[in-house]
């Protein structure tokens, strides 16, 4: 991602605001919304043929980063050694904001480890998009009855961590601009214990991208709101892992907290 990044390393990825157009900044979603759709249906007409490998997920999520990137949006990306020098695949766990992590993340995490995702079944059978969603092999669950989901999530889920694969769950059921600590369940912790595999802590702020009235995907771009990511430090689950459960929760209610606090002053 190295070729707008005003600081890219092994560790952190800074966007560099000279990349963004003063024009397209001001109607980021005429600029954005056309690109990103072109993307996807360049990724949909090679998954729908099995021929989406990880590293064409890795150059389309560079495009939506690039063309958000375009509009002005500034991505601070932090703590990715967390998850870059672990040895075994891990399960990372996170606050589920808006749509940009599901199309971000496969350019943080997958240029250093193959990574899918825990998803709703309505991704898998979205228009288009779907193939593009199949071919990450994720584990999905219904979201109608808990049991049976976390039957799904322990046994699938095993099953990619076994293979190699790392694992993203957001353990709230929708996405949210704040942290509902009642609702964040313990979910990723306790397959992590199950898979005796490391979990990773993951801050999201991805709030410049809204969430739309009428079709849920497509809100407004605000590129005045910084896009954040920050990976905690991994963990061995210990015991029952409600301790490291708790890790997490302050973890991201810390960094959500900071950020809110910063732009604030900022703003």
């Amino acid at each position: 991602m190295n070729t707008m990044s005003v600081t890219e390393n092994r560790d952190s990825y800074v966007s560099n605001p000279v990349g963004a157009s003063w024009i397209f900044s001001r109607t980021p979603n005429v600029y954005f919304y056309p690109r990103m759709l072109c993307t996807v249906f360049r990724s949909w007409t090679k998954a729908r043929w099995k021929g989406f490998t990880d590293h064409d997920w890795i150059l389309r999520s560079v495009d939506i980063l690039r063309h958000l990137e375009r509009v002005g949006c500034r991505f601070i990306i932090r703590g990715k050694k967390n998850f870059i020098d672990l040895d075994e695949p891990c399960v990372f766990v996170g606050n589920h904001m808006s749509t940009l992590e599901t199309f971000a993340l496969g350019a943080v995490i997958c240029p250093h480890r193959q990574v899918t995702f825990v998803v709703k079944e309505g991704l898998v059978r979205y228009p288009v998009f779907k193939h593009i969603m199949i071919s990450r092999d994720p584990v999905v669950v219904k979201r109608v009855n808990p049991r049976d989901d976390f039957k799904v999530v322990m046994e699938e889920g095993l099953d990619r961590l076994q293979r190699g694969i790392s694992v993203v769950v957001f353990p709230q059921a929708e996405r949210s601009r704040d942290l509902d600590k009642k609702r964040f369940n313990s979910m990723g912790v306790k397959l992590a214990r199950k898979a005796a595999v490391p979990v990773v802590p993951l801050a999201l702020k991805t709030d410049a991208w809204e969430q739309g009235g009428i079709v849920k995907d497509f809100g407004k771009i605000r590129p005045n709101r910084p896009i954040r990511m920050d990976f905690g430090p991994a963990m061995q689950i210990q015991g029952n892992g409600k301790a490291e459960h708790q890790v997490i929760v302050d973890f991201i209610a810390s960094r959500l907290d900071r950020w809110k606090e910063f732009e604030a002053w900022f703003g």
